[in-house]
């Protein structure tokens, strides 16, 4: 349908817009950058973590479309959404319909999860980034170094050196939990937000409707 013959509404803020793309490029970045390119994968960690925090304040001061309390359901809602969508017989919303509603609460839980482990990892890894200090605390409390695993001299006796051996298998395998969390939540923000693709598309052919061009364009048709 061509959305110039036909009358529309604004229904997406340039903050939910803005939110949404920048977003979608932060993930992207720092998912096919990692260890290859560290700071660049740091910074659109960051960029994530901060979108996150910034989309949560405006589902409860932003515009109608924009507020929690405009898209999210109960589980029967979204189920029954669901089943009707199979049956091409999905009603149609201005906003986020209810599955949409739940697949931005799920991506956003996600993302500030994936962000944690995220933000974890480096601490350990880098002794960097804003829970650095908080790792240097645990280790001084450990009797470790604060900026490195423990490495004992050989002259402090075999018993000591032992020891700071158990100690940093201690260390590497924090390291190792906090990584591999880090990378099954990555891998699996990924599936969501192919899923999200996948509903968008069929969303779209359902109600004949380009819901991405109306997430740039930030207008829908009104009725």
């Amino acid at each position: 349908m061509n959305l110039d013959k036909v009358r529309t509404v604004t229904v997406w803020d340039p903050l939910v817009r803005a939110f949404h793309w920048l977003l979608v490029a932060a993930f992207f970045i720092a998912y096919f950058t990692e260890d290859e390119l560290l700071n660049v994968h740091v910074w659109a960690g960051y960029t994530v973590g901060c979108i996150v925090v910034l989309r949560v304040v405006w589902g409860f001061v932003g515009p109608k479309h924009a507020r929690f309390s405009d898209f999210i359901f109960g589980p029967w809602k979204v189920l029954g959404y669901l089943l009707a969508m199979i049956r091409f017989r999905a009603e149609r919303y201005m906003g986020h319909n209810p599955a949409g509603g739940a697949m931005v609460v799920a991506l956003l839980i996600g993302f500030a999860a994936t962000v944690w482990s995220g933000l974890e990892t480096y601490a350990i890894e880098e002794n960097a980034g804003p829970l650095a200090g908080a790792m240097v605390v645990m280790r001084a409390d450990a009797g470790t170094s604060p900026s490195a695993p423990v490495r004992l001299a050989s002259e402090e006796g075999e018993d000591e050196g032992l020891e700071g051996s158990e100690r940093r298998n201690e260390g590497g395998a924090e390291d190792n939990f906090w990584e591999e969390v880090h990378e099954v939540l990555a891998n699996l923000m990924l599936v969501l937000v192919i899923a999200h693709i996948l509903g968008v598309f069929l969303a779209s052919v359902e109600h004949w409707e380009n819901l991405v061009r109306a997430m740039v364009t930030g207008r829908k048709r009104a009725e």
